[in-house]
C-alpha cells in the first residue's frame, strides 16, 4: 500500500472536511481516506501503483473544492512537501487582497450608512436618502462580487450537490441582505408606499463579508505557527552542499544529492545527508538525535547524520541515504502523518458538523417566519435571519481538534518523541498499565562483571583463558567476560577442541588445560562436581545478577557475577508513573529470579520473567483482556509482537528498525524519563481539545437563540464567528509554551 498526500484548495470548515471524504470515500481502491482540515490536505492509502490523481481531482472539483497536484510525481507514494506550502503562500496573499480592497470600500459603507441618520452628517452630506442608497449599492457590489466571490462560487456549486457548509451560510446570508438592499433601492415603491422609505442592509452585507475575510486571515496567520514543527525540521537540512567530483569540489543543491556522492564537510557546516566517513575525523553536534549536548567523537568509517552540525575538523563522506530514507526525512513523514492524522474524537465533531449547517439554515428560516408571524417588518426578520446564519458558520468547531494535534506532536518532536498518529496520543492520557523490557530498555543493554569470587588457589590466571573460549561465542555475556579479563596479563595459547554447549557455555582446551565456562547447567553436562561452588553461585543468583562459572580440569575455579546496569533514570520513572496511578510490569527472557530482583529493586509491580518472544504479546493480551489500557516498551526485534499488541507501543531510538516500525511512538533519545513527557504531552493536548469543543459548542448554543430572539446584530455575529475560530486556534498555540 503506498500513502499519497495532496492539498486541497477551498475548504472553510469541518462540514468541507466530511464532504470531501464523502466523495473521495466514492472512488473505488482506495482506503484510509483521511482529510485534515488544519493541514488542508487529503491524504489515503492505494495497492495501485499509480492512481488516476485526474480523476480524483475531478471528484473533489464537482464537490466544489480544488486538489492541488505537484507538476512532477514524487517518489514513494507522497506529494512534493514543497506544494502544499506554496499554495498556502499564495492563497494567503490572494485572501489578504480580497480583505485589503473589501476594507477600503466598506469603511465608507459603514461610515455614511451609521451617520446617516444624524443631523449633523446629513448637513455635511447633504444627498437625501435614495441618492444615498444608490451609492452604497455601487460601494458595496464590487464588495459582494470581487471580495466575497470565493463564498457564493463554493455555495452554487454546493448547491448543484445539493449540499450545504460554511460558505453557504456567508452567501445566503449575506445575499439576502444584499439582494433584499437592492430590491429597495431601485424598486422602493413596490415594498412601501407613502412618504416612508425602505431601509437598506448594505452594510450589514459588507461589513459580515470584511469581517469574515479578517478572521480568515488572522486565523491562517495563526495556522501557520501550528506546522512551525514541519518549517523547523526542513530548516535542519542545508540548501547547499560541497560534493566532490573527480577531485574538484563543486557546491550544489542539497536536494540533488544522491547514494554514492561524496561530500565535503568543513567545520561549523551543517551534514546534508545520512552517510558514511571516509577520510578525516571530527567531532559532530548530534543533539538533535541524542538530545546530548556534548559533541560526538567520529572518525572513518563511523556513520553521520543528515542535519547534524560538524563542529571542528574536516572531513569526506559518501552519502548512504537522501530525502525520505534518510533519518531527518523519516521524522518528518511521521511528523507530518501524525498532524494530519484523526483522533477520534475529532471523527464526532465532523459527525456532528456535517449535520450543523443544514439544521442552522432550517433554524434560520423558522426565525424569519417566526418574526413576520409575530408581526413584526420584513426587515427586522431579515436582519435576525441574517444574524442565525452568520453567527453559527461551524469553523472553530473545525479547527478545535487538528490545531492542538499539529502543536502538541510538533512540540514532541521538539523533544526527541515521535507520535505517529493522533489516535496513540489520545490514548496515552488513558494508560493504566505500562510494561516493559528489560534489556535495552530499563537496562543499558551491555551486562558487565560486577563482582568475581575465586574458589581454588591461582584461579586469576584463568581468566583469560575463558576470556579467549569466550572470544569465540556469540552469547550476549560473553563480551562482558572478555572486557573485565582485558586488563589481565597472559596470552593464551591456540585453543583446541573449542566446543559450543547452546544454552550452557563454551569448551576447549589450553596450554593442556580443560577450560570452560557457562552456567550451573554446564557442570552437569561435563559431569563435574558443583558443590563447592553451590552456595556461592545460588546467592549471585538470587541477587539478580547472572553467575557465569569457570570451570579448570573439571573443578570449578572462579564464579562471576554479571549485571545489566540499569539506566540511571529508571528508579524515578517507575516512581512517577505510579504517582500517576499506571502500575507497571516487566517482560523478559532472563531468568525468573533475576527478573523479580530487579524489579524488586526498580519498583515494577509485576514481573514476567523466562518468556519467549512469542509469548511476550499473549501477556500484553491478558492485560487488555483485564481491561487494562496497556503500554508497552521496547528496543528489540523480539518486542515487535508485543509492540504491536499493546493498545500503545513505545520505542526506543536505540532499538531496531523492526520495533520502531511495529511502535506507535519513538522515543528518538533513548531516554526513559521521555515516557513521561509523553504521557504529559498527552494530557495537555487532550485537555487543549476538550477546551477548544467546549468553547466552539457553547459559542454556538449562546449564539445561535441570542440571534435567533434579535439580541444579536448581524455585523457583531460576524465578528463573533471570526473571533471564535481565532481564539481556538489561538488556545491550541498555548500547548507551545508548555514544558514537558
Amino acid at each position: 500500500m503506498a500513502k499519497y498526500t495532496y492539498p486541497v484548495e477551498g475548504m472553510t470548515c469541518a462540514a468541507c472536511v466530511a464532504r470531501v471524504e464523502k466523495s473521495v470515500n466514492k472512488i473505488d481502491g482506495l482506503e484510509n481516506i483521511n482529510v485534515n482540515f488544519a493541514t488542508e490536505e487529503l491524504s489515503f492509502e492505494t495497492p495501485v501503483d499509480n492512481p488516476d490523481i485526474r480523476h480524483i481531482s475531478e471528484v473533489i472539483e464537482k464537490s466544489g473544492y480544488k486538489l492541488i497536484i505537484p507538476s512532477t510525481s514524487s517518489t514513494g507514494g507522497k506529494a512534493d512537501s514543497t506544494v502544499n506550502t506554496e499554495e498556502n503562500n499564495k492563497g494567503y496573499v490572494d485572501l489578504k487582497n480580497e480583505f485589503l480592497f473589501a476594507l477600503v470600500l466598506t469603511l465608507p459603507i459603514f461610515i455614511i450608512s451609521m451617520f446617516y441618520d444624524f443631523q449633523f452628517f446629513r448637513d455635511i452630506w447633504q444627498l437625501d436618502r435614495q441618492y444615498t442608497n444608490n451609492i452604497l449599492l455601487i460601494l458595496t457590489t464590487p464588495v459582494i462580487f470581487i471580495s466575497g466571490k470565493r463564498f457564493y462560487s463554493i455555495f452554487w456549486k454546493n448547491l448543484k450537490q445539493f449540499n450545504t457548509e460554511m460558505n453557504s451560510l456567508v452567501a445566503i446570508g449575506t445575499g439576502a441582505a444584499f439582494g433584499y438592499s437592492t430590491f429597495a433601492t431601485l424598486f422602493p415603491e413596490l415594498l412601501l408606499g407613502g412618504d416612508i422609505e425602505p431601509h437598506v442592509y448594505f452594510e450589514t452585507a459588507a461589513v459580515i463579508i470584511t469581517l469574515i475575510l479578517l478572521g480568515r486571515l488572522l486565523e491562517a496567520r495563526a495556522r501557520k505557527k501550528t506546522s512551525s514543527a514541519i518549517r523547523e525540521l526542513l530548516a535542519l537540512r542545508p540548501k547547499t552542499a560541497l560534493l566532490k567530483i573527480d577531485g574538484e569540489v563543486k557546491e550544489v543543491s542539497s536536494d540533488t544529492l544522491k547514494t554514492g556522492d561524496v561530500v565535503i564537510i568543513k567545520p561549523g557546516a551543517k551534514i546534508p545527508a545520512d552517510g558514511k566517513i571516509i577520510s578525516g575525523n571530527s567531532n559532530i553536534d548530534e543533539s538533535m538525535v541524542t538530545g546530548e549536548s556534548l559533541p560526538v567523537e567520529k572518525e572513518t568509517g563511523m556513520a553521520v547524520t543528515g542535519g547534524t552540525i560538524n563542529i571542528s575538523g574536516s572531513f569526506e563522506y559518501v552519502v548512504t541515504e537522501t530525502g525520505e530514507n534518510s533519518f531527518l526525512g523519516q521524522i518528518i513523514n511521521l511528523v507530518r502523518e501524525a498532524q494530519g492524522s484523526k483522533v477520534p474524537i475529532q471523527r464526532l465533531a465532523d459527525k456532528i458538523a456535517s449535520w450543523f449547517t443544514p439544521i442552522v439554515i432550517i433554524i434560520s428560516f423558522i426565525t424569519f417566519a417566526g418574526w413576520l408571524l409575530a408581526g413584526y417588518d420584513v426587515s427586522i426578520a431579515l436582519v435576525n435571519f441574517v444574524s442565525v446564519l452568520i453567527v453559527a458558520c461551524p469553523c472553530a468547531l473545525g479547527l478545535a481538534t487538528p490545531t492542538a494535534i499539529m502543536v502538541g506532536t510538533g512540540l514532541g518532536a521538539k523533544h526527541g518523541i515521535i507520535i505517529k498518529d493522533g489516535e496513540s496520543l489520545e490514548t496515552a492520557k488513558k494508560i493504566t498499565t505500562m510494561i516493559f523490557d528489560k534489556t535495552g530498555t530499563l537496562t543499558k543493554g551491555t551486562p558487565e562483571v560486577t563482582e568475581q569470587h575465586n574458589i581454588i588457589e591461582g584461579a586469576e590466571d584463568y581468566l583469560v583463558y575463558a576470556a579467549a573460549l569466550e572470544n569465540k561465542s556469540e552469547h550476549p555475556l560473553a563480551n562482558a567476560i572478555i572486557k573485565y579479563s582485558s586488563h589481565h596479563e597472559g596470552i593464551p595459547s591456540e585453543i583446541e577442541d573449542f566446543k559450543n554447549h547452546p544454552g550452557f557455555g563454551v569448551s576447549g582446551t589450553i596450554n593442556n588445560k580443560r577450560i570452560a565456562a557457562g552456567s550451573k547447567k554446564l557442570a552437569k553436562e561435563l559431569n563435574i562436581d558443583f558443590q563447592s561452588a553451590e552456595q556461592k553461585y545460588t546467592g549471585i543468583a538470587k541477587s539478580g545478577k547472572t553467575p557465569v562459572v569457570i570451570f579448570v580440569d573439571s573443578e570449578p575455579a572462579i564464579i562471576l557475577g554479571i549485571e545489566d546496569p540499569l539506566k540511571e533514570e529508571a528508579v524515578n520513572v517507575i516512581s512517577s508513573l505510579h504517582n500517576k496511578g499506571i502500575q507497571t510490569a516487566i517482560l523478559s527472557g532472563d531468568n525468573i529470579r533475576t527478573v523479580k530482583a530487579l524489579a524488586k529493586n526498580v519498583g515494577i509491580d509485576k514481573a514476567h520473567g523466562e518468556v519467549l518472544p512469542s509469548i511476550k504479546s499473549e501477556i500484553v493480551e491478558k492485560y487488555k483482556t483485564a481491561g487494562e489500557i496497556t503500554a508497552m516498551v521496547g528496543d528489540g526485534i523480539n518486542d515487535a509482537p508485543a509492540l504491536a499488541a499493546a493498545h500503545v507501543g513505545i520505542s526506543l531510538g536505540s532499538g531496531t528498525d523492526v520495533a520502531i516500525e511495529s511502535s506507535k511512538i519513538t522515543l528518538l533519545r533513548n531516554n526513559l524519563a521521555d515516557l513521561i513527557s509523553t504521557l504529559d504531552l498527552s494530557r495537555y493536548t487532550i485537555n487543549t481539545i476538550k477546551q477548544n469543543l467546549f468553547w466552539a459548542f457553547i459559542y454556538n448554543v449562546i449564539g445561535i437563540p441570542l440571534a435567533a430572539v434579535g439580541m444579536l446584530n448581524p455585523m457583531l455575529a460576524a465578528l463573533a464567528m471570526s473571533f471564535s475560530s481565532v481564539s481556538v486556534v489561538s488556545n491550541s498555540l498555548r500547548l507551545r509554551r508548555k514544558k514537558i
